[in-house]
């Protein structure tokens, strides 16, 4: 009697674990957001500043640099960079005073340009006080050494003659002004300061 053969086992291959969900180890990690579409506008911003900062403009480059930080707060890497620059600002920015309003106060930063040798600053404070205050024999006079510091003759004696008939003390203070030296050669600063007292008004 045939001895009977045994059947084939099955080839069926075994059924595979599901894959795992997400990335495969050991493959990249997908690429970072894209970056914010102000960062040019920060950078534009900073480059400024360093501008300013160049031309030694510190009170300019302190507003931009601080703008940097107040308008783009995700900027963290940048606000390293802007803070370091802040730090140099500080310590050389000017405090930036109120612009004089009074004739009083006009007349007191005249005197501080006039002390510094800012007479283009001088004169334009004290145009203010001679349209506010036409009589004002201080204001006149100031102009006249601004004028003179600046070498315009002409536009100095016109102020001092109007000074000196306003009040007549103003003659002799110019007399003995330094200040008043670049118009000692001229003949119409001699003829100003020796003419006849004029009344006032």
């Amino acid at each position: 009697m045939a001895k009977q053969r045994p059947q084939p086992k099955s080839k069926t291959p075994p059924p595979q674990a599901p894959a795992p969900a997400g990335p495969v180890a050991g493959t990249p990690k997908p690429a970072g957001p894209a970056r914010r579409a102000n960062y040019a506008d920060a950078v534009g911003l900073y480059e400024k500043g360093m501008e300013a900062l160049q031309r030694h403009d510190y009170n300019k480059a302190l507003e931009l640099f601080e703008n940097v930080l107040t308008s783009f707060p995700d900027e963290r890497e940048l606000h390293e960079r802007v803070r370091l620059y802040l730090n140099v600002c500080r310590r050389h920015a000017t405090p930036t005073a109120a612009a004089p309003q009074t004739v009083q106060e006009r007349l007191y930063a005249s005197t501080l340009a006039l002390n510094g040798g800012r007479y283009d600053e001088a004169i334009s404070h004290l145009r203010l006080v001679r349209d506010e205050d036409p009589d004002n024999d201080h204001a006149l006079y100031m102009l006249a050494v601004a004028h003179a510091q600046r070498g315009e003759h002409a536009e100095s004696i016109a102020h001092l003659e109007r000074a000196i008939a306003l009040n007549p003390e103003n003659r002799g203070l110019a007399r003995r002004d330094a200040d008043l030296d670049p118009l000692h050669d001229d003949d119409a600063f001699h003829h100003a300061l020796n003419a006849g007292g004029r009344s006032r008004g």
